[in-house]
């Protein structure tokens, strides 16, 4: 990218919601808040995977790739977003953008992938539960954990180099807190249709390709649960599988409205609040939704805390 066409330039202006600074100060606290819990309950979700031989299990090192990635992915953005909403200067350097963008793009394309995996996981577990510790062998799950965050990688890579190839012609104030492709795709001043068909297609197979995968997973869980029986037996199936649906549904739910949807129906206002539910509101409730109601995680918790206070006596 040359934004000034050989002139010097030394960075963007996030405007983010400089239009509404009655709003800066309410999101300022509430964000600083979801932030301090998503560190609270990711950490602790991966803490406890560590630290319970019960919870080394395939469903949870998956579950802890998700928690150390929803960390990485809101560290990437919330710190920025917090110095902007305290601050007058709103600016972002050149490389800290592109370097934003990479890193957000990395993780937001992993987690397409990791989720789809994690479905995969449940599949086997309630349709093949024989079979299960073979299928779910310790080298296949590190392989497909690499390969998400691999297929991620290579994602953002592509998209990386060719945002920044698209000439600005000095532009440089990004309606948005964070450097993300539609906005910057926005100060563009050449014609963009081609580059937008290209990361449309490239979006449909990340997000859409793992969406298949789920449903075809749970259209198998579901088959087999309803072959159960026991009502007991169909609660523990589902309790198994409508945390990680939950989380699927919430998380494409926002990336599909931000990345499939055309350029000329995309609105700056909700497009902020839309990447701000993805960005902190989802990575904060994670944890939430995989403890609730999950039994092996809070009595892990219980022994963790029970022997804390054992030994601080």
């Amino acid at each position: 990218m040359d934004p000034k066409n050989g002139s010097s330039f030394t960075g963007f202006i996030l405007l983010g919601f400089s239009d509404r600074p009655q709003l800066e100060q309410v999101l300022f606290v509430v964000l600083l808040i979801f932030y301090l819990l998503t560190l609270l309950g990711n950490t602790s979700i991966i803490a406890l995977s560590r630290l319970d031989p019960h919870l080394q299990t395939p469903m949870y090192f998956f579950l802890s790739n998700l928690s150390f990635l929803d960390l990485c992915y809101t560290t990437s953005t919330v710190p920025q977003l917090l110095v902007d909403l305290r601050g007058t200067d709103k600016s972002i350097s050149f490389a800290g953008c592109v370097a934003q963008l990479f890193v957000s793009l990395w993780l937001g394309s992993t987690e397409c992938i990791l989720l789809g995996v994690m479905a995969f996981d449940r599949y086997a577990a309630v349709c093949r539960p024989l079979h299960y510790t073979v299928i779910m062998h310790p080298r296949l799950c590190a392989l497909m954990a690499s390969a998400s965050w691999f297929i991620g990688f290579v994602n953002s890579s592509l998209h990386t180099v060719l945002t920044f190839l698209v000439p600005l012609c000095g532009r440089n104030k990004i309606d948005h807190f964070f450097c993300e492709i539609p906005p910057l795709l926005k100060l563009a001043c050449v014609d963009t249709t081609v580059y937008e068909s290209e990361l449309f297609s490239v979006s449909v197979m990340i997000l859409l390709i793992p969406v298949a995968l789920i449903t075809f997973s749970y259209g198998q869980i579901v088959r087999v649960v309803l072959a159960i029986k026991s009502a007991s037996g169909q609660r523990k199936a589902f309790g198994t599988c409508g945390s990680h649906l939950t989380v699927v549904s919430l998380f494409y739910g926002t990336a599909i409205y931000a990345y499939l949807q055309p350029s000329n129906n995309y609105s700056q206002d909700q497009g902020k609040f839309i990447s701000l539910f993805y960005t902190i509101v989802t990575p904060m409730v994670n944890p939430v939704i995989y403890t609730l109601r999950n039994k092996d995680v809070t009595g892990a918790m219980r022994k963790v805390l029970s022997r804390a206070s054992l030994l601080s006596y």
